[in-house]
């Protein structure tokens, strides 16, 4: 049971791939490790049905087997796992202090790897049909939607990105803008509207996804005319954006302008001692491997700080 008492090595915000890696590394460089799981652990993984492209399964992976094989991991090196999300933290003064419902915890070091989540249409069936037909990831399953047709949802260059990656697998794809003119840059534009197996639905908007077991088309009103029409697809992928999860460290942490954290020195934020990783940073990949890729930096980095620092951290055994 985590220890208010207890001053830690670290303390990790967040359990996705990028919070259990950082846990790993950390505890295996000796330092105690407390990790705040929140009240829904494991990231967006949780929501995702196979996993295919992570090196070392070969025939794949359920998000959720996936996110408990890192917690057991994180858990055999000694990692204490709460599933409390963070309310407040104080990072004016080391030790640092976060605060949860059960308590105030405090730690030497900080990682934050609370990751973000995507922006969804808040359809009436978008959430019901999640994982059976809709989605916000066409790199982690498009290979699922072989030989069918699927709809993306957006204006901007990951749209016009996420269409012409679907073609490599799907018989067509539709591209559906509530404006009359996209806001991606000109060559991914050109790019889309080149494609034969794209075509484009401009000055309209979903307004609910169709089907019972599994997602079979959608509902398309033009916002010009009100007119609705049903949309035959066996795939809706939503390209509207990712909001991270940052609003707990607004006015502490150096962020851009849509509120991912800006890291000033490889892992480690504006604030030494309190490290990044995962998609809190990062707008641009978002997968699993570059999550945890990035906990294993931020692991790093804090233990050469912590001994920049001239504090006692374990013996490095990161093989």
């Amino acid at each position: 049971m985590a220890d208010t008492k207890t001053v830690y090595g670290v303390i990790i915000i967040g359990s996705g791939p990028a919070g259990y890696t950082a846990a790993i590394y950390a505890a295996r460089a000796d330092l105690s490790v407390l990790m705040f799981q929140g009240y829904q652990p494991g990231g967006q993984l949780m929501l995702t049905s196979d996993v295919e492209n992570y090196p070392g399964f070969e025939t794949g992976i359920l998000g959720p087997d996936m996110m408990e094989k890192f917690e057991q991991q994180a858990r055999r090196f000694g990692t204490e796992l709460v599933l409390e999300d963070v309310l407040e933290v104080d990072f004016s003064r080391r030790p640092f202090t976060v605060k949860t419902d059960s308590g105030e915890y405090q730690s030497r070091a900080i990682i934050i790897a609370t990751g973000a989540s995507a922006k969804w249409l808040e359809l009436p069936n978008e959430q019901r049909l999640r994982g059976r037909g809709v989605t916000a990831c066409a790199t982690c399953d498009g290979f699922f939607f072989k030989n069918k047709d699927v709809v993306v949802i957006g204006g901007g260059d990951t749209a016009m990105e996420e269409a012409t990656f679907l073609t490599r697998y799907v018989n067509h794809v539709t591209l559906i803008h509530r404006r009359d003119s996209f806001r991606a840059s000109k060559i991914m534009q050109d790019r889309v509207r080149n494609n034969p197996k794209i075509s484009l639905l401009m000055n309209s908007e979903v307004v609910d996804v169709l089907g019972e077991e599994a997602m079979t088309g959608v509902r398309v009103r033009n916002v010009r005319t009100g007119e609705e029409n049903d949309l035959p697809a066996d795939g809706m992928f939503l390209a509207i954006g990712h909001q991270p999860n940052t609003d707990l460290f607004k006015g502490i942490l150096d962020m851009d302008h849509t509120g991912y954290i800006i890291p000033k020195e490889h892992t480690m934020t504006n604030i030494p001692g309190v490290f990044a990783a995962g998609d809190v940073t990062d707008h641009r990949y978002r997968q699993a491997v570059t999550a945890a890729g990035d906990g294993c930096r931020a692991a790093i980095d804090l233990e050469r700080w912590l001994e920049s620092q001239g504090e006692e951290v374990g013996v490095e055994n990161w093989e």
